[in-house]
């Protein structure tokens, strides 16, 4: 927006508010409309600040797919259900936000809007345009008179992570990191940057009697955590804001943030790319995206005899956790089961179910916790059974620091060298996708834990533990034949 242009939209608010003031019945007319009718109020007499422009502060003048985010967020408020917003960097998002935050508070008694986020200076820094409240206090103070509260006063009502309308009750409030969902109801929340959260579990289950609004908006951060969860699940509205909605931005600004940022950042941040590598993540879910897309069939001319057939079991230790068993073969990971709330013998069952109808070589249990007892009862009956202690020294110890670390390491070759063919899952993909790791002194691989794991809002990687128990040992398959000529044979064929 140019000088001339914001001189122009001045020109025509001065007049508006003119024939307010001139006029009580027109002014009353006017709070009835703006009620019901955010877009209307923010394009007619709301600001804006960007310190980057010649005129940092300007009005608010919504483009299309602004216009469109806060209908969607003025629906989601109506229908009282959460949404979930995905962005790219830098189109005003949190402006939108605390712009239909301050609508609320002006135009609706008794609300009560929320913002948290990681971190409480991002929420309110006296001062600082960059924190949430800080664009708030901006918005109501070049606000008409004939719009603020009736005995506002910034000194007096408008504290540290608080503002009150005194006139009609209504407040905004902000939390920070593991405050966030303390403080009381909410008719809406605002989780902003919600994939960046450190324990975003235990947020969601503080908001969960908090709000009947609960809006996650943020950039992504990978597909390891419940933001990524959440956006594919199909549970409830998502609204994307990509670059390209935005009018402001062409392909020369995108061509120089790709020339300026890291490649990561570009697809996360502008791209809104989940599946970019994040930092020191195990497994890239380029190749997990890659082996989605795959159709074994493609493959089976360039293998000359059927791979060992292996059944993973990675039983549950704990009440949310999953008992999943994974059957794979060569490059193709034929399925997984998943099951909840099962006790061991249950367990046993279900192996013993597959093992009635599926030919397997081998079969691998963690005998972590309840492992255990279903390796006990297995060994009992078969003789192609074995057990797996994720705690226990690699068979490279020198290049893994436990055996977990090496069957980890082992799937993340097979992801990395082979044409790998798996189910096309997103959760298979999020449990891949979420573990990191890091390299101790002496060079060898340490895979997260995953109590550490938890912390940071990933669930246990029962799915992924499952796939990796299958390269636990080597596997020998052997395979019957008869030839043109009658002669039998038997044909040997190792693996992982």
């Amino acid at each position: 927006m140019d000088e001339g242009e914001i001189i122009r939209i001045l020109a025509e608010r001065q007049e508006r508010l003119i024939k307010i003031r001139n006029d009580d019945k027109l002014l009353e007319a006017a709070k009835v409309h703006y009620s019901a009718n955010p877009v209307d109020f923010i394009n007619d007499w709301m600001i804006t600040y960007d310190p980057r422009q010649a005129v940092p502060v300007m009005p608010f003048i919504l483009f299309p797919k602004q216009e469109e985010f806060i209908c969607w967020l003025y629906d989601r408020w109506q229908g009282k259900e959460d949404g979930l917003a995905e962005k790219s960097r830098d189109v005003g998002f949190t402006w939108l936000c605390c712009a239909f935050a301050a609508w609320m508070w002006i135009f609706h008694s008794g609300t009560s809007i929320a913002f948290g986020s990681r971190k409480e200076d991002l929420v309110d820094k006296n001062g600082d345009p960059d924190s949430i409240f800080e664009k708030i206090r901006m918005i109501i103070d070049n606000l008409p008179n004939e719009f603020v509260p009736n005995g506002f006063s910034l000194r007096q009502h408008a504290s540290h992570l608080k503002i009150i309308n005194p006139e009609n009750g209504a407040n905004i409030k902000g939390e920070a990191g593991d405050n966030i969902g303390r403080g009381g109801r909410s008719s809406i929340y605002f989780k902003d940057e919600s994939a960046f959260y450190a324990r975003p579990e235990m947020i969601e289950a503080a908001l969960s009697m908090n709000s009947d609004v609960k809006i996650d908006v943020s950039t992504p951060n990978g597909n390891g955590n419940p933001f990524y969860r959440k956006r594919h699940e199909g549970k409830i509205p998502v609204f994307t804001f990509h670059w390209r909605d935005d009018p402001r931005k062409d392909e020369a600004w995108y061509m120089k943030q790709k020339r300026d940022l890291d490649p990561v950042i570009v697809a996360q941040e502008i791209d809104i790319d989940y599946n970019a590598s994040v930092g020191n993540v195990l497994i890239n879910a380029e190749w997990v995206l890659a082996a989605r897309e795959r159709r074994i069939g493609d493959y089976y001319d360039d293998i000359p005899n059927p791979a060992p057939v292996v059944l993973g079991v990675d039983v549950a230790r704990f009440g949310d956790d999953r008992t999943c068993i994974a059957c794979r073969q060569g490059i193709h990971l034929h399925w997984i089961k998943v099951f909840q709330q099962k006790d061991t013998m249950e367990v046993v069952g279900e192996v013993r179910d597959i093992l009635r109808y599926t030919h397997v070589d081998a079969v691998f249990v963690d005998t972590g916790g309840l492992g255990a007892g279903v390796y006990d009862r297995l060994i009992e009956e078969y003789d192609f059974i074995h057990g797996v202690d994720f705690g226990s020294k690699a068979d490279e110890s020198d290049k893994y620091m436990n055996k977990r670390a090496e069957i980890w390491g082992r799937q993340r070759e097979w992801f990395r060298d082979e044409p790998v063919v798996i189910p096309n899952s997103n959760e298979i993909q999020t449990d891949l996708c979420s573990l990191q790791y890091s390299i101790d002194s002496n060079g060898r691989f340490v895979l997260e834990k995953k109590e550490v794991a938890k912390k940071r809002g990933v669930r246990s990687q029962d799915i992924g533990d499952s796939i990796a128990l299958t390269f636990a040992e080597w596997v020998s398959h052997y395979d019957q034949w008869e030839d043109e000529v009658h002669h039998e044979g038997r044909s040997e064929v190792s693996g992982y």
